[in-house]
């Protein structure tokens, strides 16, 4: 049987009876024939309400006022010995479902008779009891799903200079106000007052410059709203010395030192940091994805297939399909299609190169992912949403029909949500590239490690105006002002996992192959491979 034909029907909250059904498999192109009937249905006046069942009569009616004829292969048998047995099974489950669907939606609208209600049971019936016996229940779920931080519809800069220094004032304020609650700093002065003070110094600045001496030292340009000063690190305080190396121009930090004329010899170098927080427990399963690229000619639809298969519990060990039933939540960081015009010659590499059918194609795909899961998409630097950071949430206007589905959330990137009151930071990914290629020991390959820095530096994207672009609003919304339970990031293409301080710190890999930009770069990605946290246990499934 034809899921897709099922779905269509069912979507369009249409019932077709078993005779019709089998005859409309044997046409050359069932699913075509089945979009038409539902549409010219739908043209007769039929109200949402209404329900509606295909019978034999009326599907033929409708082929021969449209010329259509069954071909001479009118005779092979529907279930032939070539057909995998269990695909046919999970059709069938399938046919249940959305029979018993679309009965409770009719229930909970008050709009189904008892006469409607018996030939549903009557079309479930149908099906061999042993099979029945295999479908799955239709769960209520109650989902306790919040968005904490969402930039969507907060941008306010003209692009002024005077946007540009309220929003680096923003930063610095607010990353100031963490490192002031820390024990060594709250006694902190400010720069200009420095040079009344005694020779032990605390300040708190952003690096505004850094730049290594042709001894080897290390000078910090800092400053705050107040004034500038020079630190040097000196090479032969060597755990000092390491720590500098992890510092990136524009982050604030505190710095504890001696004065020296108008130079500050540093002693300590202090980062907002991540206090430990206590992990929360955790009753249900959440699942990570994010560069799907929907529309590539490197996307991995048959991976991204068995996905979805196990995620409605329909492929995997038992074992994983018993954490298959448990899933409450998706969470797509990013990069759902390939987008148009990403790169030069983009289009060469395309097999959608319309992005409203990109999408389309995205939410045909997550359509068939059961609708007892919420599936909370970010976009990332692929999708249609601006290009600068905060990104907004991919538009309706371009994802249309992914709006559609009921069970699907778009926020911006990044942002935080609240999953059953786990705090969840959604963010793309971009900011990798300035740290992988700024930072000595920090790459790609171990994503984990950038992840680790951001959370001590409390920020996303603490570098302004490298390859990451940001959007200088009047508020920066990239501070972390709260340690999340939970750190979702993509982009790199390559999985990795760590808990630092009880955050789960997670990247998702990809649904692409190699890419031609990879081969240059011997980038090797991680195409389906999954991370799971089952009940607050990472596990990591593969489909590929």
């Amino acid at each position: 049987m034809n899921h897709k034909i099922l779905s269509k029907f069912a979507d369009a909250e249409i019932l077709i009876n078993d005779n019709a059904f089998d005859k409309i498999n044997l046409l050359d192109d069932p699913v075509a024939v089945s979009s038409a009937l539902i549409a010219d249905i739908i043209s007769q006046g039929k109200k949402t309400r209404d329900l509606i069942i295909v019978s034999t009569e009326m599907l033929d009616t409708f082929l021969e006022k449209n010329n259509i004829e069954i071909s001479s292969n009118e005779k092979k048998e529907y279930f032939s010995q070539d057909i995998d047995t269990q695909s046919m099974e999970n059709e069938a489950i399938d046919k249940i479902e959305n029979n018993l669907r679309l009965k409770q939606e009719l229930i909970d609208n008050n709009s189904i008779s008892e006469e409607i209600s018996n030939k549903i049971d009557e079309i479930v019936s149908e099906i061999p009891s042993e099979i029945q016996a295999k479908t799955k229940p239709i769960k209520e779920v109650e989902f306790n799903f919040e968005i904490i931080q969402d930039t969507s519809k907060k941008s306010y800069t003209c692009g002024d200079i005077k946007d540009m220094i309220s929003y680096f004032n923003n930063r610095y304020h607010r990353i100031k106000d963490i490192l002031v609650k820390r024990r060594e700093l709250k006694d902190y002065s400010n720069i200009a007052d420095i040079f009344q003070s005694k020779d032990v110094v605390k300040i708190i600045g952003m690096v505004k410059d850094l730049r290594t001496t042709k001894n080897n030292h290390k000078i910090l340009e800092i400053e705050d709203d107040t004034g500038e000063i020079s630190v040097l690190i000196h090479n032969d305080n060597h755990k000092l010395f390491e720590k500098s190396e992890m510092i990136v121009r524009d982050e604030i930090l505190g710095i504890i030192g001696s004065r020296k004329g108008n130079f500050v010899i540093a002693s300590e170098l202090i980062h907002p940091g991540v206090p430990r927080i206590e992990e929360k427990p955790m009753n249900f399963s959440t699942v990570f994805i994010s560069d799907v690229h929907i529309g590539s000619c490197t996307f991995q639809e048959e991976a991204f297939n068995k996905f979805i298969n196990w995620i409605n519990g329909n492929f995997g060990t038992p074992e994983q399909v018993k954490i298959a039933e448990d899933v409450k939540y998706l969470i797509v960081a990013g990069d759902i299609v390939d987008g148009i015009g990403v790169y030069p010659h983009q289009e060469k590499e395309l097999t959608i190169k319309d992005i409203t059918k990109q999408y389309d194609e995205a939410a045909r795909l997550f359509g068939e992912i059961r609708e007892d899961i919420k599936i909370i998409i970010a976009p990332g630097n692929h999708d249609a949403s601006r290009v600068a950071e905060p990104q907004p949430a991919v538009p309706e206007e371009y994802a249309k029909s992914l709006y559609q589905l009921k069970n699907v959330e778009f926020v911006s990137n990044p942002s935080i949500v609240s999953l059953d009151g786990i705090k969840t930071l959604i963010y793309h990914g971009r900011s990798f590239d300035d740290l992988a290629m700024t930072v000595k020991g920090l790459s790609h390959e171990e994503s984990d490690l950038i992840m680790r820095e951001l959370l001590e530096k409390r920020h996303i994207a603490p570098i302004y105006g490298e390859r990451t672009p940001l959007a200088s609003e009047l508020e920066d919304h990239l501070v972390i002002d709260e340690i999340p339970d939970i750190f979702h990031t993509g982009h790199v293409h390559i999985n990795s996992y760590k808990k630092y301080k009880g955050v789960h710190m997670i990247n998702s890999g990809t649904f692409q192959s190699q890419t031609e930009f990879q081969k240059i770069y011997n980038i090797i990605p991680t195409c389906g491979e999954v991370p799971v946290l089952n009940r607050g246990n990472f596990k990591l499934l593969k489909f590929n």
